[in-house]
């Protein structure tokens, strides 16, 4: 925390030019450079921070305009397109590409000492994440969170229908899909969802070795319906890092007549991430059996308002309701919930 409070008075001092001229102006440019724009969540975040920037930008009796650019999952093509983002924009907000490769993007912002940045979403890599966040702040969700939450659902699923074990042997036999393997988010999640429902007091035994489907829900289906096919009589519960995977799985298990929704037809637990519409479309018709909350719509705001806060001079979470999290680096993280029913 002490770390915190001293990057914070550093740029108090370092945006005190900035700010100055920021007071004086009627309308701002805020880049975004995302990192694919057919991810559903994301695009849910970039809705989010248009709403956003027409509501601050009412507030604040200024004009926002978003600017946002699509590096569809390819580092090399945001590498390219940052130049020009921060060269035509008052504020960078980025979503990495490659949470691996955040400091080709600092390296390239050192050209534009004018032009403030966050990162969002996509935490850099442990071994990076202290140089990338140097003097600027990381908007996201604590790790850890969404598998802990999980692992807690699935205990609760259990307590009450002890008949999600198939099999009658007292153990719990799962699948995990994995987004990236470098990604802290999907590491986490992947790691305490199982954790967590061990601290619970479920025995719960891997089928196979962690599938990684890379956040898409075309991978997901392909991986599931061949690890279905080897293992149908096994499996009872599917984890995913989220729900774009888990819409995959469920395509893939509705191919093999489970979680149809209809009734006689058998099912078993999948239980995603993010709580996309399509998932909750999921979950009200018998597909998904769960789903872990990541607010869109706080994270598409939270983003617009710290960057104006930053090119105004104010405190970052001014307006926020948030604090700081105790990291070593500069951190919001914005809370999950659970969701097992949907009306």
């Amino acid at each position: 925390m002490k770390k915190i409070l001293v990057v914070l008075l550093a740029l108090v001092l370092a945006f005190s030019a900035v700010a100055a001229l920021a007071e004086a102006k009627s309308e701002y440019n805020i880049g975004v450079l995302v990192w694919k724009f057919n991810d559903t969540y994301n695009s849910a975040v970039r809705l989010a921070m248009q709403n956003a920037a027409a509501e601050i930008g009412e507030e604040l009796g200024v004009t926002i305009n978003m600017n946002m650019v699509d590096a569809n999952d390819v580092m090399a093509t945001q590498i390219e397109q940052a130049p020009t983002i921060f060269a035509q924009n008052d504020f960078v907000i980025i979503n990495l590409a490659d949470v691996s490769a955040g400091e080709s993007l600092t390296a390239i912002a050192a050209d534009y000492p004018d032009t403030p940045y966050l990162f969002y979403n996509k935490q850099p890599s442990e071994e990076t994440v202290d140089a990338v966040l140097e003097g600027t702040i990381f908007i996201g969700t604590l790790a850890r969170q969404a598998g802990d939450m999980q692992g807690e659902i699935l205990s609760d699923l259990y307590a009450a229908d002890a008949s999600i074990d198939r099999n009658g042997d007292g153990v719990l036999q799962y699948v995990v899909f994995m987004g990236e393997p470098a990604n802290d988010e999907a590491q986490a999640r992947s790691k305490y969802c199982v954790e967590t429902a061990e601290a619970c007091g479920l025995k719960v035994e891997p089928v196979v070795d962690t599938i990684v489907a890379n956040w898409d829900t075309a991978q997901a289906q392909e991986a599931m319906n061949a690890t279905w096919a080897a293992h149908s009589s096994e499996i009872e519960v599917v984890f995913c890092n989220n729900d774009d995977m888990a819409i995959g799985v469920i395509a893939a298990l509705n191919e093999n007549g489970y979680n149809t929704g209809i009734d006689g037809d058998p099912s078993i637990v999948v239980i995603g991430v993010d709580a996309t519409d399509s998932a909750l479309e999921s979950i009200k018709n018998g597909g998904m059996t769960a789903t872990v909350k990541q607010d869109a719509d706080a994270m598409g705001y939270a983003n617009v308002k710290v960057a104006m806060n930053m090119l105004l001079g104010n405190d970052w979470l001014d307006g926020l309701d948030y604090e700081y999290s105790d990291d070593t680096f500069t951190c919001i993280r914005i809370p999950y919930a659970k969701i097992t029913e949907v009306e």
